[in-house]
């Protein structure tokens, strides 16, 4: 009894400790006294006996704190892939939170919703756990059931159960793999979803069909819990596509055909319903949902006293969106309102663009749908009017005039300025410039009319003695947003069929830009507007695109007017132009990076069209870019001097100067080596400049000297892509410079801002090696910034060095020359460094290892038979690894590579078994022997080939069909008890025809790995057959791979690093 007592009073000590706990971690302000209640609930969360304490807690908690710490625990409990609670276990804490929720109706609504999360965990993960032939936790309308005949309260929780549950199913997580939850979703789509679905469009029914008071928060809650379930199931990845809201365009919601019965007319969730695939009706079915589609919107539009609120606004401004995206105008045109429907779309988007400060990210959604049916007039066949002739012009003037206004409330205000995001402007006038292309010539009266009025007033501020700063900055914004548009509009060309009346309203437009852009370069010694240069910047990229060009007519009465107004009579004269604003940028806004950015882009773009462009050859006659050919110095261009101020990384616009100038230099260079020499002397004297501080040990600037110098570097071994130049370059730096560039690896291996540049220009060389930076601890955040990314430039480089075909390997052992030895123990030096879980999660460094590793696997072979057995199984695991990846370049490269790997284990394994007078190498038995040690790889790797091949949609089939005759020769045993587990996994009666797809697979396969032999298997027809009836003709096919009793190690989830974003199946 004592004893009993004492255990009673121990727990109730602890279950008052942790309370506390609880309350410090979620309400005190103090931090350290937070961190040490996290740490010591952390402790807690990892004990052993953390379930009886969880049930402790919910039992006799008083704080709604200590409730969710044990629904937290509990999830994670239940949720973990190593040591899994007992499957009795897991029934228990189902029965118990349903208990408990149906007990306990008004708890806090956090806690509410940690246990449901924890009903719905439990629920995904024990899908096809079954107890006396049952399926144990597949009843959940059964278990919502009694919530649904209860209070309002009991309601919203039953309904938040199946909401919370459908969102479960549809995620997939990290920790399991991708092939699990898309069996688990499927399996819950056909068995269970449409049943949810139809109780919920059942219980909105219900609701609509009472005079519900919203006013009150239990039904107002009830009411919005059946919204957002009707949204989930309508928002279900029925195919397995995992598409997000960031892609809206391709958001299309494959309902299946046999949904066709729930009446999605009826259905509230406008927005998921209007992205219904299309070929779920047939015509008169698809117009009559349009109907109602078309006439729920013009309600709303009628009665727009929710659109106050910004997440109603937002959603509805999607929903027109969708309306053209999932339907033609030619469907829209015919619908019985629409004329009074598209007055309401276009007064609507009218007034949203002039009150541009409310949502602003939703003016995105109206531009795309007013871009869309612009763009669709031209090939409207139906004959109802569109009316778009009456709307578009107003739509564009809004947009335009409510732009303008805005600069002097941003500035007057401080307000954030529209101007300083870019990117955001740049999209929306992409959409501006199809728009504003319907009826052209309203768009053109009406920019001229403003430009006009602008420059006039800025004009005469400028020659005021008296204006004040603000009115100058309020025309200057004015322009800014005209440069911006017109060039826009101007670039919108392509989308329409244009006129010669056209091209001569774009010539008005282009005359005033340039006679501003003179005006204000005029003034560039005393004053100059960042933003109208960046404006201006962007007119001349939409300008070049269009009117420079062979293809462009140069009758054009654009070039006409340019004439006649401004004296430019050919395209020779207008490159001129733009030659000249890129030296006068360069001049006088070397130290602004955006602006020098962008002008060194534009002149890279000139230089594009070389040799196959005749403007190339027009711009290197101009004396402007002779003088750039032949005075590439500090001294006229100040962003090629070196300031302590700047960041080593704003050196990178120089690459992009040297790259054009490079191009330029070789339309008339040839094999003229005094021409190259004069244009290096200014990168001869960089070189001896930094070899002199080396000798002297004088370390001043040299570190950035070198860096600007490599950068300059590679922009020219890039623009040499002739053998001629090329050669004239590398003769240049080698041998005379190389070991500079080797020294400053060597001094400065710790700064990747160094380190890096001087990579990149030897992964353009690609003929030379050079020891490898000395690895260092670095912090985690930043692994791939200093150590990956020079790892990955390395892996690049030495896989260019190797299939260049620059020379035969052998003669290196003949020799004795060790330097290609060298060069592959470095890479298994620097393979060896790299995390196992980093290879993947950083896309540019898994598809340079991977495309290296195929050129070793292929030709370098003995090498890779000859390394250790822990190296051998490290690259083995990231071959089992990559098979499962998201990008098809790494997974085909893995399939590659264990080809070529099991080719030579069945060659050598061949080879041991007959007698021959030469005996296997050393390595090859050597390799042969770690195999043995370990079949599980292979046998692994077997699984999870042929698992891809027949249960997903494999887009890359014939490579990954590549190494399975080799895999399925080397375990012909295991291949067997894998077949035979595939076919008893299914229903009874398909098992026979996936039995008969097996057989027609190795049907007519000899054993050997000749060529002829391996076309005639898997890798044509056979896979085919294998594969066509057994998933496209049965949809209810399990995939034995991913159950208990099949170890296939086909999937290995882990969370995605931030700066890779990710490579992985199932991550």
């Amino acid at each position: 009894m004592l004893w009993c007592l004492s255990a009673t009073r121990r727990a109730l000590a602890l279950h008052t400790q942790l309370e506390n706990l609880c309350k410090q971690l979620y309400e005190t302000t103090d931090t350290a006294t937070r961190l040490q209640a996290e740490k010591a609930l952390v402790e807690f969360t990892n004990s052993p006996d953390c379930l009886s304490k969880c049930q402790l807690l919910l039992e006799r908690g008083s704080s709604s704190y200590s409730q969710l710490l044990a629904a937290t625990c509990l999830t994670k409990l239940v949720s973990r892939t190593n040591n899994p609670l007992p499957l009795e276990q897991r029934i228990d804490i189902r029965n118990y939170v349903l208990n408990y929720l149906a007990t306990r109706p008004k708890l806090a609504t956090f806690v509410t919703q940690a246990l449901i999360q924890l009903y719905a965990r439990i629920t995904k993960l024990g899908w096809f756990d079954c107890q006396k032939d049952e399926y144990v936790f597949r009843n959940v309308i059964t278990d919502v059931t009694r919530f649904l005949q209860d209070s309002v309260e009991h309601c919203i929780i039953g309904v938040t159960i199946l909401s919370q549950l459908t969102n479960e199913i549809n995620q997939a997580d990290t920790t399991h793999p991708l092939t699990k939850h898309r069996k688990i979703a499927s399996s819950f789509r056909d068995s269970s979803l449409f049943d949810i679905f139809t109780l919920s469009c059942n219980l909105l029914k219900q609701a609509s069909g009472k005079n519900l008071n919203l006013n009150d928060e239990s039904q107002h809650g009830l009411l919005m819990q059946l919204l957002k379930l009707t949204h989930n199931c309508l928002n279900f990845d029925f195919i397995g596509t995992s598409t997000d809201e960031s892609s809206d365009d391709l958001c299309t919601v494959q309902i299946p055909t046999s949904w066709r019965s729930g009446n999605l007319c009826s259905n509230p969730s406008l927005f998921s319903s209007s992205s219904v695939r299309r070929s779920l009706f047939n015509n008169a079915e698809r117009a009559k949902f349009l109907s109602h589609l078309v006439d729920g919107v013009k309600r709303i539009l009628e009665n727009p006293q929710s659109l106050s609120d910004p997440n109603n606004y937002h959603e509805f401004c999607r929903l027109l969106a969708r309306l053209k995206s999932n339907y033609q105008l030619g469907e829209l045109v015919k619908v019985e309102n629409y004329p009074e429907v598209i007055r309401l779309i276009a007064n609507f988007t009218v007034t949203s663009l002039q009150h541009w400060e409310f949502a602003p990210n939703s003016v995105h959604y109206l531009l795309s749908l007013w871009q869309r049916l612009a763009a669709s007039v031209p090939y409207v066949k139906a004959t109802e009017p569109h009316m778009l002739e009456t709307y578009t012009p107003e739509v564009t003037k809004a947009y335009i005039t409510s732009r303008l206004e805005s600069v002097h409330i941003i500035l007057r205000d401080g307000l954030e300025d529209p101007l300083d995001d870019t990117g955001l402007v740049q999209q929306q006038l992409d959409q501006l410039s199809t728009i504003g292309r319907c009826e052209y010539e309203k768009t053109c009266a009406l920019l001229v009319q403003l430009f006009d009025q602008s420059a006039q007033s800025y004009q005469e501020l400028l020659q005021s003695a008296t204006a004040s700063p603000m009115d100058v900055a309020v025309q200057e914004g004015r322009l800014t947003w005209l440069v911006y548009i017109i060039g826009a509009v101007i670039g919108g060309r392509v989308s329409f069929a244009s006129t010669d009346e056209q091209d001569a309203m774009d010539g008005e437009l282009v005359c005033r830009v340039l006679q501003l852009m003179n005006l204000t370069d005029s003034r560039l010694a005393q004053a100059g507007n960042e933003k109208l240069e960046l404006a201006m910047l962007s007119f001349f990229e939409q300008f070049r695109k269009i009117y420079i060009g062979d293809q462009v007519q140069k009758s054009s009465k654009l070039y006409r007017r340019l004439s006649e107004v401004l004296g430019l009579n050919d395209e020779t004269m207008v490159l001129s132009v733009f030659i000249g604003k890129i030296i006068t940028n360069l001049k006088y806004w070397g130290r602004c990076e955006p602006i020098t950015s962008k002008t060194l882009q534009l002149l890279n773009d000139l230089s594009i069209g070389y040799p196959f462009q005749k403007s190339c050859g027009k711009l290197v006659k101009l004396s402007a870019v002779q003088f750039m050919l032949n005075n590439h110095t500090s001294e006229h261009f100040s962003f090629l001097g070196i300031n302590n101020q700047s960041n080593l990384t704003d050196m990178r616009c120089r690459t992009t100067f040297y790259t054009a100038l490079g191009r330029l230099l070789m339309v008339d260079l040839g094999e003229d080596e005094d021409q190259y020499e004069q244009f290096m002397l200014p990168l001869t004297a960089a070189f001896e400049t930094v070899a002199q501080m080396f000798s002297t040990n004088t370390f001043n600037e040299q570190e950035r000297t070198l860096v600007g110098l490599v950068r300059d570097l590679r922009g020219i071994a890039f623009a040499f892509n002739a053998k001629t130049s090329f050669m004239m370059l590398f003769e240049w730096i080698y041998p005379s410079y190389m070991p500079i560039l080797q020294r400053a690896i060597e001094l400065w291996y710790h700064d990747p801002a160094c380190t890096t540049p001087v990579l990149k220009l030897m992964a353009e060389l690609v003929h030379n090696r050079y020891e490898p930076p000395a690895t260092a601890w670095v912090p985690k955040d930043q692994v791939y910034a200093l150590k990956l990314k020079g790892i990955s430039i390395c892996f690049s480089m030495l896989k260019a060095a190797l299939s260049g075909s620059y020379v035969n390997f052998g003669v290196f052992r003949l020799y004795g020359d060790d330097a290609l030895d060298n060069a592959l123990q470095t890479f298994i030096k620097l393979l060896l460094s790299i995390p196992h879980s980093d290879l993947l999660d950083y896309p540019k460094l898994s598809q340079s290892y991977y495309s290296l590793l195929e050129v070793l696997t292929q030709d370098h072979m003995n090498f890779i038979a000859s390394l250790e057995p822990h190296v051998i199984m490290y690259i083995l695991s990231s071959i089992s690894e990559g098979l499962t990846a998201l990008d098809t370049m790494v997974c085909t490269g893995c399939c590659s590579c264990l080809d070529h790997i099991v080719t030579y284990l069945f060659k050598q394994l061949s080879r041991s078994t007959k007698k021959r007078t030469t005996p296997l190498t050393q390595e090859s038995d050597r390799f042969l022997h770690i195999m043995q040690q370990h079949p599980e790889m292979i046998q692994q790797m077997l699984s999870t080939v042929l698992n891809i091949i027949i249960f997903e949609d494999c887009r890359n089939q014939w490579s990954m069909s590549r190494p399975l005759l080799g895999l399925i020769l080397l375990n012909e045993k295991y291949f067997s008890d894998l077949r035979n587990s595939i076919v008893n996994s299914q229903p009874p009666e398909k098992q026979q025809a996936m039995h008969l797809c097996f057989e027609n697979l190795m049907e007519g396969i000899e054993r050997n790995l000749l060529t002829k032999n391996r076309d005639r298997s898997v890798c044509t027809k056979n896979v085919r057959l294998g594969r066509a009836p057994s998933l496209t003709q049965s949809p209810g096919v399990s995939n034995p791979c991913s159950s208990p009793g099949l170890d296939c190690g086909a999937r290995f989830g882990r969370t995605p690093r931030p700066e890779g974003g990710g490579n992985r199946r199932g991550g």
